[in-house]
């Protein structure tokens, strides 16, 4: 049977339709053409097969879903925020907030680093030395694709991850500062552990530090990660805490 207008198709064939077109268009522009397109927007069913083609749920998906739709674009942006957190790129997209000592370095990950280390492609670190070394990274949640609505309306949890580790032969000292920041650079939020001291002659075990931030207040719009330490032995050379493998991420992870 020909059909000469669209919406003369069954729902569920529109339905299948709107899973292939990009979400943003859908919301900014499909769904301002008449009313039975935005009623079929709105259910929940398109945006539960969208997370299902995506993959951002598997068919056995069991968990409660608040909006489908919110989850479906935390989905689509969950990512690592902070640029070149393993030094790949040397010291791109950091700032050297302190550079004391022999400054901050970019060291390989050894033989049996690499094995002891629970991400296998993690292959360098940054190193501090005998003063303190601190770097810090500014994420623009706006222009990282989180909107002002999103972000206020919804407020995903934040977590925040870093790993830092001593060298066996020399004491050494980790901080960690993280913060949500507002359009004004003010901060709403802060996560600022105690500094770790790791005695000389540890086990040099890397070690993982993680912080979620849940119900803050609306009007985040940047966030703000800083790391170092320094030696506790001010050897010259660079025998303060290693990191690496840093992540600031929004959202629900992928399954």
């Amino acid at each position: 049977m020909a059909v000469g207008n669209i919406n003369e198709l069954p729902e569920n064939i529109l339905l299948e339709l709107f899973t292939h077109v990009p979400a943003r268009q859908l919301l900014l522009r499909c769904r301002l053409v008449c009313s039975l397109w935005r009623d079929l927007i709105d259910l929940v069913t398109l945006w539960k097969r969208k997370c299902l083609r995506e993959g951002f749920i598997t068919k056995d998906w069991d968990q409660p879903v608040a909006d489908w739709k919110v989850f479906y674009f935390l989905r689509s942006l969950h990512k690592n925020l902070l640029h070149n957190p393993c030094a790949e790129e040397g010291f791109e997209f950091w700032s050297l907030d302190v550079n004391g000592g022999d400054e901050w370095k970019v060291e390989e990950l050894s033989g049996d680093q690499r094995q002891e280390f629970p991400n296998d492609q993690v292959k360098k670190y940054f190193v501090t030395s005998y003063y303190t070394c601190l770097k810090s990274q500014v994420v623009d949640l706006k222009a990282e694709g989180y909107w002002e609505e999103l972000m206020d309306t919804t407020r995903p949890d934040i977590e925040v991850k870093d790993w830092f580790a001593a060298r066996p032969d020399c004491g050494s000292k980790y901080q960690l500062c993280v913060q949500l920041l507002s359009s004004a650079h003010a901060p709403l939020g802060t996560f600022q552990p105690d500094p770790a001291t790791i005695q000389q002659k540890s086990d040099a075990k890397w070690r993982e530090v993680s912080h979620t931030f849940s119900n803050y207040p609306p009007g985040v719009r940047y966030i703000w990660f800083q790391h170092g330490g320094v030696d506790t032995h001010y050897w010259a050379g660079w025998y303060g805490p290693r990191v690496t493998n840093s992540s600031i991420t929004i959202g629900p992870p992928l399954p």
